[in-house]
């Protein structure tokens, strides 16, 4: 009898990581019907992250009102586990791109400040461990708006509280720590991302990723500018050098605000979620790994969900293929780490709408079809 795991990440805009992965097996049953379906939803650090882990760690919601990215109040939930004294938190429910009609984007103008305002929840339910997922982000603000909700406050030359937005990081002439809640040096927090991008620079959090939030070319060099000048104080103020470690571009930079104002530990995403859902326990056995994701590029290699899975089952010589909404012009590399082939989930041209839509019944047929083609040889 064949084993097979079933892994696959959520599909933005179209299904939860259970869902994808419940759909699959469906596929898979008309296949083959014997097979032992072992069905691991994943995630990296974006969307979806809470739900994976609050199965893992038995969690429930708790509803908070926050201060959304552009200064609206709203209403956000993090999964609260009493018995690990374990907070989840995704910062895409604070201080998410999807939060904001398209009219409203805008990176210069967005905070982070929902976010910390969440932290600073969870401290209050008694939190040991904190974990956050960066993925999502309305923001480039470097988690300035995080850490003033925890205390720390951010002056300009005249002594005034620099509004926490990206379009005013330059105007920050120190880093106080007076105030900062003196509960963050007794929490453990887990800043888990999808991405290894550093601070600053071409890689970095402006250049790759403000242009998705509604940054201009002009505001693009704004907001760089205004990171490096960031690590800059941090570096100063505080003795950590922050602009080049990896991940720490994540959501606009809140990866190294976490480090600097948090005491937070930049974690993969992806691998953390695979330890905690002992991923490499249920590969004992196992014939093929399925995993899937809404777009695959030559991206996914850097820390995506479907890569981590993949490298896991190439580390036990187990075949994995891939299904993904979108195919990237340049996936070579994938192969490397352990992608042996990528389904489209599309049967034929289709609007973006329309396969969304129809994401459920198309992941079964893709799966249904990946495994008929695997096990004729």
């Amino acid at each position: 009898m064949a084993k097979i795991i079933l892994a696959p990440n959520a599909l933005k805009g179209s299904c939860t990581a259970a869902a994808a992965a419940a759909a699959m097996a469906r596929g898979i049953a008309y296949a083959r019907p014997d097979a032992e379906l072992v069905e691991l939803p994943v995630a990296d650090g974006g969307d979806g992250l809470a739900e994976v882990l609050s199965e893992v760690l038995g969690g429930e919601q708790r509803t908070f009102t926050v201060t959304g990215p552009r200064f609206a109040p709203l209403e956000a939930t993090l999964v609260w586990s009493p018995s690990q004294r374990t907070a989840i938190i995704e910062m895409a429910l604070a201080s998410g791109l999807a939060l904001l009609a398209t009219a409203e984007r805008d990176a210069t103008a967005t905070t982070t400040l929902g976010t910390g305002q969440l932290m600073r929840a969870a401290l209050d339910l008694g939190a040991a461990r904190i974990i956050i997922g960066l993925g999502g982000s309305a923001t480039n603000d470097g988690g300035i708006g995080m850490a003033q909700a925890l205390g720390w406050r951010f002056p300009d030359a005249s002594g005034r509280a620099v509004e926490p937005i990206g379009g005013r990081l330059s105007d920050i002439a120190r880093i106080d720590a007076a105030a900062k809640d003196p509960r963050l040096d007794q929490v453990r927090i887990d800043a888990v991302c999808d991405v290894d991008n550093p601070l600053t620079g071409r890689h970095g959090a402006a250049q790759v990723y403000a242009p998705q939030k509604g940054a201009s070319p002009a505001q693009v060099a704004t907001l760089d500018a205004g990171l490096t000048h960031l690590a800059a104080l941090i570096e100063r103020d505080l003795g950590l050098q922050v602009a080049a470690l990896p991940g720490a571009g994540a959501a606009g930079g809140i990866g190294a605000g976490l480090v600097a104002f948090a005491g937070a530990s930049l974690r993969p995403g992806a691998e953390l979620v695979l330890d905690l859902l002992e991923l490499d326990r249920h590969l004992d056995g196992a014939d093929l790994v399925l995993t899937a994701e809404g777009r695959i590029d030559h991206q996914t290699a850097r820390g995506k969900a479907p890569a981590a899975v993949a490298a896991r089952a190439k580390a036990r010589k187990i075949p994995c293929i891939a299904i993904a909404g979108s195919i990237g012009e340049d996936i070579g590399t994938l192969h490397d780490c352990g992608i042996d082939a990528v389904f489209s989930l599309c049967r034929g041209p289709m609007s973006l709408e329309e396969a969304q839509a129809k994401a459920d019944a198309l992941l079964a047929d893709a799966a249904e079809h990946a495994v008929r083609a695997f096990f004729a040889g």
